[in-house]
């Protein structure tokens, strides 16, 4: 990668995290999909070469169990979702260069080609572990054929993670408790040999990485506390027949035996899902370079490095200048994988390192966590069948919150935003502007846009190619929306149909700038509503698409004459909301009872096994303290700023309560301080202690009697 400012010289690849082909799509999935593919079109608006690839995980193992439970081969069942995603993504205006899977044969050959550079320079090795075991299947289970409880946060895990937990992942042997999920029967643990990728190897290596990585905040400063102190080897092979088989030191293809397995393999040994997936990603590069040619994106020169310095274990500044940007937008579970296993898989084959890592926040539903297995999810299919255009849900998701913050996907929400910032804002301004300029003058006045508007519009500009190379996607999504708000109070104010009878020249100057900012929004709508812009392109007469010209266009004079416009957005009824609204409730309360408040059936987390000492205790410094002032925070879906006397002296706290609680009714809470928490900065604002509460409705804690603020909790 390059260290210069986007847009740079140097091919970039863009990609999102391969979903997983065993389920339906829903939005919680979309977001970090229409993020990258806005993303993707952002850079190419400032002359980016770019390449924005993904495909489908086919392996690992809940694709086999749940393959195995509707009686077809693996391959199939995985198919069938990949044919579905790939139709699916266009629908939504999510237009991949190219779209693989990981059981083709271009990422077998490239896994199966790592997998070798790994073993010939030294990186793998082979121990003996414990791997759970079903004596009544005598079979051995990998990842998902176990269940139990996570020993790091005591939430329940499901093979190589805490789904429900920390998001840690888990090594095979990890899980406590273990429970066969072939029988329902408890598992054992037996000694196994399996291979491991030595990432203590790489361990000074990805200390520097995480230095120089980009994106969002999460996704720099999480994975340091994996990396810190001994680094834990990543065992990349599991006891099971479908993925990619371990290929051994074997590399040439005429070696290999029939059926693509290597020889030499481990027979009994496929690689781990998480070795073939993010391969993926330079799999699929390189199927666009195969279909479009070397002229068109080179993906070579996109991810591979050249030098002797390339397997080593320190940063050589100079080759790693010559190659491409690489870009992936993911979701928040994730983050581990992408910023030390990827990185030190890419660093043990000689290819070119991350530039950004850019990891989404969660997804809820109406103020709930979001849950496929209870039905509380929208699904992509369900919104589709309701008419609604795909633009109006890009907008939606990439623009109500920062990408790393958590969104709460709520019908009421969407309502309210599609109504008021495109039908009532943008919609309205341009339809507006352009109907006027087409009764009166047949297209664009013959004037030249003020000075006003063309600083306006050459701010906005500035702002989208700042939003890039901070991959800030909110405001790459909103520009276009905040200038067309200015276009508003620009028309409104200057009231041009009082002017055309008696100045008509001020008139002229008027509907000229609008025309002018209208166009402007087109060119800077584009990524995140293409198919509009494409439509407002096509009413101001331009000829071409609007993805073809280079963002300086929004400053070129539009075409003379023009046809009458149409109205870019229609609204959304309240009847239409409180369909689904109902529909979404219906579905909620058939699959999951424990939403109906009853205290008795909440799914309560288990007793962590390690206890702390009185005297760990004592350095817990919780204080009585009192809410003073409470305002929202601009951009945070969640967060509050609150003043906090605990007696000695007042604190700022930043703190998860504003879709839970009433800003205006929390000064004069009182509530409990850990006051020796580490400070941190959320939003840009200072927090300097947390204020305790329980559960996920954030119930604040307080005191029975009337404590003094500052009185110590022992």
């Amino acid at each position: 990668m390059s260290h210069e400012q986007l847009p740079t010289e140097q091919p970039a690849v863009v990609t999102c995290g391969l979903p997983y082909a065993n389920g339906n799509l829903h939005v919680g999935h979309l977001r970090s999909y229409v993020a990258g593919d806005l993303f993707s079109r952002a850079l190419r608006r400032v002359g980016q070469q770019t390449a924005f690839v993904c495909g489908s995980d086919m392996h690992g193992t809940p694709v086999a169990v749940n393959a195995a439970e509707e009686g077809v081969e693996p391959r199939e069942f995985a198919l069938e979702y990949h044919e579905q995603y790939k139709e699916r993504f266009p629908q939504f205006n999510v237009e991949f260069d190219n779209y693989g899977h990981t059981d083709d044969e271009t990422n077998t050959e490239i896994t199966r080609e790592f997998v070798r550079s790994w073993i010939d320079n030294d990186h793998v090795h082979e121990k003996e572990i414990q791997v759970a075991y079903d004596p009544e299947a005598d079979q051995w289970l990998p990842d998902r054929y176990v269940e139990g409880t996570c020993p790091y946060c005591g939430e329940k895990a499901r093979g190589d993670e805490c789904d429900e937990g920390c998001q840690r992942h888990l090594e095979p042997g990890e899980v406590e408790d273990p429970t066969s999920t072939l029988t329902g029967n408890p598992a054992e643990y037996r000694t196994r040999e399996h291979k491991f990728l030595r990432l203590s190897d790489f361990q000074e290596y990805l200390q520097g990485f995480l230095d120089r990585l980009e994106g969002t905040e999460r996704a720099q400063s999480q994975p340091r506390e994996w990396i810190e102190g001994e680094l834990e080897d990543l065992c990349i092979t599991r006891d099971m027949d479908w993925g990619i088989d371990y290929p051994g030191g074997v590399a040439p293809e005429e070696q290999r035996g029939e059926g693509g397995t290597a020889a030499g393999a481990e027979d009994d040994l496929v690689l781990y899902v998480w070795v073939d997936a993010p391969i993926e990603y330079v799999s699929s590069t390189k199927q666009y370079t195969d279909r479009v040619g070397t002229d068109t994106f080179d993906w070579e020169q996109a991810w591979k490095v050249d030098g002797e310095e390339a397997h080593g274990t320190h940063w050589d500044d100079e080759w790693s200048e010559a190659s491409g940007e690489i870009i992936h937008l993911i979701g928040p579970d994730i983050i581990q994988h992408h910023c030390v296993f990827w990185p030190a898989m890419l660093r043990g084959t000689g290819y070119n390192e991350p530039r950004a890592v850019l990891a989404t926040g969660f997804v809820g539903i109406d103020g709930k966590s979001l849950s496929t297995s209870r039905g509380r999810a929208v699904w992509a299919s369900e919104y589709l069948d309701e008419g609604f255009h795909p633009d109006l849900f890009r907008y939606y998701t990439a623009t109500g919150s920062g990408l790393e913050n958590d969104v709460d996907f709520s019908w009421d929400r969407f309502q309210q935003r599609v109504n008021g910032e495109l039908v009532g804002n943008l919609g309205n301004f341009c339809y507006r502007g352009l109907l006027f300029a087409q009764r009166n003058y047949d297209g664009t006045p013959d004037a030249n846009p003020s000075e006003e508007v063309t600083e306006r519009i050459e701010a906005a500009i500035e702002t989208f190619e700042t939003a890039i190379a901070e991959y800030d996607i909110r405001t790459l999504g909103q520009v276009a929306v905040d200038l067309a708000d200015f276009g508003n109070e620009y028309i409104q104010q200057n009231e041009p149909w009082n002017l055309v009878d008696d100045e008509p020249e001020t008139a002229a100057q008027v509907i000229r700038d609008c025309v002018q900012l209208a166009k402007a929004c087109a060119l800077l709508m584009q990524p995140v509503m293409p198919e509009k812009a494409e439509a407002l392109w096509a009413q101001l007469g331009e000829d071409g698409s609007v993805h073809d010209p280079e963002l300086s266009a929004a400053l070129e004079t539009p075409p003379a004459e023009f046809d009458e416009p149409d109205e870019l957005f229609t609204r959304v009824e309240d009847e239409t909301i409180e369909a689904l609204n109902e529909k979404l409730r219906e579905r909620v309360s058939e699959s999951d009872d424990e939403d109906d408040g009853d205290e008795e059936s909440v799914d309560l987390p288990a007793l962590a096994d390690d206890r702390i000492s009185f005297e760990q205790f004592q350095d817990i410094d919780m204080r009585v303290g009192e809410i003073t002032a409470a305002e929202p925070i601009d951009g945070a879906d969640e967060l509050v700023r609150l003043e906090v006397d605990i007696g000695l002296e007042h604190r700022q706290v930043v703190a998860g309560l504003k879709q839970l609680h009433d800003t205006d009714d929390l000064p004069g809470t009182r509530v409990v301080l850990l006051a020796n928490m580490e400070q941190a900065e959320l939003f840009g604002h200072e927090s300097n202690g947390m204020v305790l509460a329980a559960g996920e409705e954030a119930d604040l804690l307080t005191t029975h009697e009337d404590a003094a603020l500052g009185t110590k909790i022992r």
